[in-house]
């Protein structure tokens, strides 16, 4: 039997995404979780997969179009069973047709995003993300060879393009004086991360823990495994956290759950999403049943995923469904610091740096390794005794490692 693909939702606060691009054509065979398509939300590009096994019957959307989440764009079924275009998706399509129209009439693009050159020059098209890095490091568009579908200009030329000037004459990046005032529009992620986080802090009634980790055993231990583990296999002092945190979380499934309504719920599965640094702000991947996944997994998992994040490259599936998140700065010599929640979650962890300081033991002062981390909670799910006991909870993994690992 036909089964429709619509563009996924990936968040909650997503309404729409890009076709950038369909890697299948009508009559090919594809398999259940083969890539179908790509698509550009205001995060990243992502792999759009099927969720069903046959042959490609019907592309519904053109490449380049902007589409709702939840609208159907392809169709996969068998190859002799008659096939019938959604009536919603037949009224929009001419709906659409129309609106080309008049955009070429009135020399304005319609269903593709593009910047306009300025002066008499003719219109460049671009993807959104390629017109949100162009933006932020100043290139003109109109210099830039597209290589995507018709010729639209994709987050690779870009990439290209910032490759060449410091080896060709051509000037593409103006880089002003220190001493000009400028103002510099937000790029559609920054956007994102602005309404999102600005609605987290005002409509979430924070409260925060902080603790010191006794890091000792965890780095020698750490330096151990990474000394006889080939470079792909290394872990970092994250992944150690995500493990800890997810074991954690199941004495305190509390904290791993969502507000909804007037009730709380706790999720069954122990999803911790990952604060991820990309170009122009920050993407959360999510590693599915931490809590279960040994050591070695989990780090696998998320350097795959962060990899494909800053490539702009993510899967549906490494973005959705975190159930808790951790935002680590550690990498930057950070002391302390708080998060802000990740709606829907009830819960965040801040990690610091874990540093060599002088700590006192047995009266005695000697060198010793420390970690800071502070729990953000909302308050309309829990309280202060129960993050501190949380806070409590997670030590014994953190300062008994060996607890990781068996």
């Amino acid at each position: 039997m036909a089964e429709m693909v619509n563009m996924p939702k990936l968040g909650f606060d997503m309404a729409e995404g890009t076709l950038v691009r369909w890697l299948k054509k009508v009559g090919e065979t594809v398999n259940k979780g083969e890539v179908l398509a790509e698509i550009e939300t205001d995060k990243a590009t992502v792999e759009v997969e099927s969720s069903a096994s046959g042959v490609v019957r019907k592309l519904l959307v053109d490449e380049g179009t902007v589409v709702p989440v939840s609208t159907p764009i392809a169709i996969v079924g068998t190859v002799d069973e008659k096939i019938d275009e959604p009536a919603a998706r037949k009224t929009e399509n001419k709906k659409q047709k129309a609106e080309v129209s008049v955009a070429v009439q009135d020399r304005e693009p319609a269903l593709v995003e593009s910047t306009t050159v300025q002066g008499s020059s003719p219109i460049v098209r671009a993807s959104p993300l390629a017109k949100n890095i162009a933006r932020d490091r100043r290139v003109d568009l109109s210099q830039v060879r597209g290589t995507g579908p018709g010729g639209r200009i994709v987050r690779r030329d870009i990439e290209a393009a910032l490759q060449t000037i410091d080896r060709g004459p051509q000037t593409m990046v103006n880089v002003p004086s220190s001493a000009i005032e400028e103002t510099v529009p937000l790029t559609k992620l920054r956007q994102a991360i602005a309404r999102r986080m600005a609605e987290a802090k005002t409509t979430i009634p924070h409260f925060y823990v902080t603790h010191e980790y006794k890091m000792d055993a965890l780095m020698e231990l750490r330096a151990q495994f990474n000394k006889i583990m080939p470079e792909s296999d290394k872990v970092s002092v994250n992944d150690f956290i995500i493990k800890a945190a997810a074991l954690t979380l199941r004495q305190f499934p509390n904290l791993n759950a969502s507000l909804s309504g007037s009730s709380v719920l706790r999720h069954g599965k122990v999803n911790i999403g990952v604060a991820v640094s990309v170009e122009g702000g920050l993407l959360t991947v999510v590693c599915k049943d931490a809590d279960l996944k040994p050591l070695r997994q989990i780090a696998a998992e998320v350097k795959v995923m962060t990899t494909r994040a800053r490539e702009g490259k993510v899967k549906t599936d490494d973005i959705e469904g975190s159930t808790f998140s951790i935002s680590n700065l550690g990498m930057y010599d950070v002391e302390d610091f708080a998060a802000i929640i990740n709606p829907p979650e009830a819960a965040i962890l801040a990690v610091s740096s874990a540093r060599e300081v002088p700590v006192v033991d047995d009266g005695a002062v000697k060198p010793g390794w420390r970690m800071k981390a502070t729990l953000s909670v909302d308050h309309r799910v829990s309280d202060g005794v129960e993050a501190a006991k949380f806070m409590q909870a997670l030590g014994v993994f953190l300062e008994e490692p060996l607890r990781l690992v068996v």
